[in-house]
């Protein structure tokens, strides 16, 4: 049976999106994920995201990576469902308040124009330092930070890949690299589950933001992230406890084509 799936991107981070409110598609098929997300014979995604009902919001929204495994919260994932819920499948009508269900709970959304997504990702309290990597948690997603010097050619993959098991999360972590410069993170990210380096993150862009704040690199509460496949802006604002609240991640929605598959 054919099955219509949609492709977006969002700053370059590329998923397939599929209407599953019907509960068609299975969800725990590891080797037609693995199929279709394949870049040379198959649509070619960073991971899929699966649309289904939700009694208490719009939509719940389920992230699975591009090996099969099931995802953590994911940022421009999540702001290319918000446009897919409202663009093309219409189920949402109020452009100033999107609510959904994720992984890592409740996420509210504002659709601020045809592409572009303001979504509010959940609070962060704990930040730990190791060496010269900031570790911290954006939702349910781990991150390591690390600040480095020559972004462009710095070798992210294999760099990457002694971090990514050596950390306190049993399915590895994220892992970014930045250079601070002219006012603009720059920063590039190997992702668990995709096993290589990604054109954009959006919880590596908060997790970035916020761990820029806390070790005194960026001063203000809005910080502009740079990265391969395009920019995002990150607010935040900074508790008496030091827990980090009201984080909104800003940036592109893309509908890039329709398709149909087996």
């Amino acid at each position: 049976m054919e099955m219509e799936f949609y492709k977006y991107h969002g700053t370059g981070n590329d998923f397939i999106l599929i209407d599953n409110r019907s509960g068609k598609f299975d969800a725990g098929d590891v080797e037609k994920i693995k199929a279709l997300c394949h870049r040379r014979f198959g649509v070619g995604a960073d991971g899929i995201l699966l649309l289904e009902n939700s009694e208490k919001y719009n939509f719940k929204m389920i992230y699975i990576n591009s090996d099969g495994s099931r995802g953590s919260m994911c940022g421009n994932g999540g702001r290319c469902i918000v446009h897919f819920a409202h663009h093309l499948l219409k189920i949402v009508k109020d452009t100033k308040n999107v609510k959904f269900e994720a992984v890592d709970g409740e996420h509210e959304a504002e659709i601020l124009d045809d592409e572009r997504i303001k979504l509010k990702m959940q609070d962060v309290r704990n930040i730990g330092e190791r060496n010269d990597l900031t570790f911290l948690y954006s939702g349910t997603t781990p991150h390591h930070i690390q600040f480095v010097t020559n972004l462009e050619n710095f070798p992210v993959c294999s760099e990457a890949r002694k971090v990514r098991d050596k950390n306190r999360d049993e399915k590895g972590v994220n892992v970014n690299y930045v250079e601070y410069k002219d006012g603009v993170l720059n920063m590039r990210t190997y992702e668990r589950g995709v096993e290589d380096e990604t054109w954009a993150c959006g919880t590596g862009a908060t997790s970035v933001a916020i761990a820029s704040h806390y070790l005194g690199k960026l001063k203000g509460n809005v910080a502009h992230i740079s990265m391969p496949g395009g920019d995002l802006t990150v607010e935040f604002e900074k508790e008496k406890d030091g827990t980090y609240k009201n984080i909104y991640l800003t940036g592109p929605a893309v509908f890039v084509f329709k398709g149909e598959t087996n």
